[in-house]
């Protein structure tokens, strides 16, 4: 049967024959601004089916969506609204130009891939905002999809109407 161990030095002596590990070291460097010759940074924001490209850089805050303004494109105000949240949980509204290509699925589903697009720009062109956008869950991808129709069923899960006679 083992020996009971009482203090850290008896632990020591019995631990002599074992290399204790070293300390874990974090190398918490500070993450490096990523910018292209332009002074863009882009990013790629998914929900859905829509994939969005978003490019961003020092402005007045304009935001373009396949050639059109962003009221022009999403009409309703809450897709607008869903737009601008990453830049008011960074605080730094009306100072970024958006640059924004979107593909595939309905307006909703585009509206929260540019903004996740958003998001990933902004940290990667200021690291300092990434804490901000994190704990707001904007850098997060939001993985749910519609499930796929079934064989045998009406939709994913309902079924046909039962007929006893």
């Amino acid at each position: 049967m083992a020996e009971q161990v009482n203090s850290l030095e008896e632990l020591g002596t019995v631990a002599e024959g074992v290399e204790a590990p070293a300390a874990v070291e974090l190398d918490a460097e500070p993450r490096e601004p990523k910018r292209d010759d332009l002074g863009r940074s882009y990013a790629t924001g998914k929900r859905k089916d829509a994939v969005a490209r978003v490019w961003i850089k020092p402005g007045s805050g304009k935001v373009v969506v396949n050639g059109k303004a962003m009221d022009v494109y999403f009409a309703r105000p809450v897709l607008q609204m869903i737009l601008r949240q990453p830049f008011s949980v960074a605080g730094v509204s009306g100072q970024f130009d958006v640059q924004a290509t979107v593909k595939g699925g309905g307006l909703s589903g585009q509206a929260g891939a540019v903004k996740h697009g958003i998001s990933k720009a902004l940290q990667l062109y200021d690291p300092s905002l990434r804490g901000a956008l994190k704990a707001a869950g904007f850098l997060t991808r939001d993985s749910r999809v519609v499930e796929r129709k079934k064989y045998g069923k009406r939709k994913a899960r309902r079924s046909f109407q039962f007929s006893k006679r």
